[in-house]
């Protein structure tokens, strides 16, 4: 039994694309070392790396690559045309991606021909006219087989909003798959259910009133949990607003009106309030919340995962 003052919990398994950590692996035997990824979020995380170019034998340097579409096929070609890798990608992608089923997430790298997640150019073939239409051979092999996965792409971290709602869901998608560990059954789905109401209000009151339905009258665990995960990391990839997230707010102050005092309760509506006009960050509403939520006890409020959806070292609800 592991003493539980020093006992840590088993990190997180993250994907990434092989350049962001610094790993000169790019066609010019250069890399695209993210700070962010390498140095203020590595300590929550496992990485798996991958450089699908590297793994087919290209080396560095190498000629640099290329979407070419003819039609309804996209080729993977070097820029002369004397280069042609697509089905060796194709491949090394198709059998890479059935190996990563343990992973909680995944960021790529932007505008790569293997690894962008979206608007990646595509070039008409014979021309050098490009679109930013295609997504990265390997990209979209990886979405195609864990299609409720969160990925994102590196430089879309750096928007604070798409990084907290990208690490929420990698928090919310880890907390499923140890739930299922060990087995579903009825009563874990509606405790599953239970402890998300408000982080799920706070993304999208609908699918919140939509989800609840699909446990009400349960037949075959197995097939409502998975129309209900389907549903659930849908409704958490819309960003929360901060109208819904006031709402939500608002919503978990009232299990508190019969303990705190007036003056408490002011300050607590002056803050939700603050936040809704952009003068304060969620995290103050939060912090007084989760201080009253140990002051008095609330089992049902202390168990959402809502004021607590992912590390608060990861300091991703200081800024908005």
């Amino acid at each position: 039994m592991p003493n539980i003052d020093t006992f840590v919990p088993e990190k997180i398994q993250i994907g990434i694309s092989s350049c962001l950590l610094g790993n000169q692996v790019r066609f010019d035997g250069g890399h695209k070392n993210s700070y962010y990824c390498r140095q203020e979020i590595e300590p929550f995380f496992e990485y798996t790396t991958v450089c699908p170019e590297m793994a087919i034998g290209m080396g560095t340097p190498r000629k640099s690559i290329r979407q070419i579409r003819d039609g309804d096929v996209v080729h993977i070609r070097s820029a002369d045309g004397t280069l042609d890798v697509t089905d060796k990608l194709n491949e090394y992608s198709q059998a890479k991606v059935e190996e990563l089923d343990y992973l909680g997430g995944y960021i790529l790298c932007a505008k790569s021909p293997t690894c962008g997640m979206e608007r990646v150019t595509e070039y008409k073939i014979g021309t050098n006219n490009g679109s930013k239409t295609g997504v990265g051979v390997f990209a979209k092999k990886l979405m195609e087989r864990y299609p409720l996965l969160p990925v994102e792409e590196e430089g879309r971290l750096h928007d604070l909003p798409l990084r907290e709602n990208f690490f929420t869901r990698v928090f919310a998608y880890n907390d499923w798959k140890q739930m299922t560990k060990s087995g579903l059954t009825k009563h874990k789905l509606m405790q599953f259910h239970s402890r998300y109401k408000y982080l799920l209000m706070a993304h999208s009151p609908q699918w919140y009133r939509d989800l609840g339905p699909i446990l009400a009258d349960i037949q075959d665990v197995e097939q409502t949990a998975q129309q209900y995960f389907e549903g659930f990391m849908t409704a958490l990839k819309i960003i929360a607003t901060r109208k819904n997230h006031t709402s939500t707010l608002q919503h978990i102050q009232g299990y508190f009106k019969k303990q705190l005092t007036a003056e408490q309760k002011e300050e607590l509506s002056e803050s939700i309030l603050k936040y809704r006009q952009g003068l304060l960050p969620l995290l103050v509403p939060i912090t007084l919340i989760n201080h009253y939520v140990r002051e008095f006890h609330t089992p049902y409020i202390q168990e959402q995962v809502y004021l607590n959806p992912h590390p608060e070292a990861l300091k991703l609800r200081y800024a908005y």
